[in-house]
């Protein structure tokens, strides 16, 4: 079987469709990942093939909402070139899911860790916008699709168009409302886990306890580094900031964190006594898959969603919000790291996750699709 991946270039999107792709290789199928100039040291890390993409910004999550035609335009070459029996995506990337369709080639999506989109269930209510946010994403999808000259499609809910063959969530029922129904086409599968090796280095300096923070993108919203500074300034922990997809750094001269960009989280989550993030699915999972306790402090899109996932399922407290004193905000670091229920919830859930099964389930339906 002839695979094509062609995930969005960052790494939350493309770490997860490598793990996938590994797994499809070590079954023998044939494996290659359309990859811009970026991305492509991870998927050669990760053991698998590329074929080149010439404008990076085509597959980068920074640009979905306006790159949709050159994506369009990049995976149908891939498509004609490579001839592959299945495609395997990430969500948002509505040219590769136009693509798919224009060529007839079975598709399947990799979502984040938890469902984006209205549940089946029409008594369910949404506090956190997912009618708002179909309505948004299916705009940017219908723009890509009248470009590449479909016909209109005529679907009994709204979302299909999305879903592709299959789509694959990478948390656990438990983050999702309590007896939420998801489309047909969608499942749970777990994270689906890869990154690449850490260089051996120095650790950070060990006289404190360490907090790993995440930081995602602000949406307009309010930077995290005012209660960053504030946390972290005469606490009881060192945080060490990952910058993820964030602006440059805002650390005051006083305040006890480390500050980088790099391509692999776990080394240092597994030394952290928790997580504090904006609630993106990568220091979520992360975070769960060591045992360790979140402090959430969503902005905006998928960040609500998960991080009320996150609190309904017990692993996580909220951070408290923008101009609250600064012993409240060293308070909540030191309290989520100390409270024994939550660390014990968090195992428990990262359990769940890390069953050993989520690459094998995806690569699975993969195979499925493309029969």
């Amino acid at each position: 079987m002839r695979v094509l991946l062609c995930p969005l270039n960052d790494p939350g999107y493309l770490y997860p469709a490598l793990a996938v792709g590994r797994e499809l290789r070590r079954r023998a199928h044939t494996v290659t990942v359309l990859a811009g100039q970026r991305a492509a040291p991870a998927v050669t890390a990760a053991g698998l093939g590329t074929s080149a993409v010439t404008d990076g910004t085509a597959l980068s999550v920074a640009h979905w909402t306006v790159r949709g035609p050159q994506q369009y335009d990049a995976v149908a070459r891939a498509v004609r070139r490579l001839r592959p029996d299945v495609l395997v995506t990430s969500v948002l990337c509505h040219g590769a899911l136009v693509a798919a369709e224009a060529a007839g080639v079975p598709v399947v999506v990799l979502g984040l860790a938890a469902h984006l989109w209205p549940y089946r269930d029409a008594g369910q209510a949404d506090t956190c916008g997912r009618a708002w946010r179909l309505t948004e994403t299916l705009k940017h999808y219908g723009t890509v699709r009248e470009l590449a000259g479909l016909a209109p499609r005529h679907d009994r809910f709204p979302d299909t168009p999305l879903l592709g063959t299959a789509f694959l969530l990478r948390g656990h029922p438990v983050m999702e409302a309590p007896d939420a129904e998801l489309p047909p086409a969608v499942r749970h599968v777990g994270p689906c886990w890869w990154e690449p090796e850490p260089p051996a280095a120095e650790p950070p300096p060990g006289d404190k306890p360490l907090a790993y923070v995440h930081l995602g993108r602000t949406f307009g919203g309010t930077s995290l580094w005012p209660r960053l500074n504030a946390a972290f300034t005469a606490g009881t922990h060192r945080g060490v900031v990952e910058l993820g997809r964030s602006g440059a750094p805002e650390a005051a001269a006083g305040a006890d964190l480390i500050v980088g960009r790099r391509p692999w989280m776990s080394p240092l989550v597994d030394r952290a006594d928790l997580v504090l993030t904006n609630a993106t699915s990568a220091p979520v999972l992360a975070a769960l898959l060591h045992g360790k306790p979140l402090l959430v402090a969503p902005n905006g899109s998928e960040q609500h969603v998960l991080a009320a996932g996150c609190l309904r399922a017990g692993v996580a407290r909220r951070l408290p919000e923008r101009g609250a004193p600064a012993r409240e905000l060293r308070a909540a670091v030191a309290d989520t790291a100390g409270d024994p229920e939550l660390r014990a919830r968090a195992e428990e859930v990262g359990g769940l996750l890390a069953d050993g099964k989520s690459e094998t389930r995806a690569a699975d339906a993969v195979e499925s699709a493309a029969r």
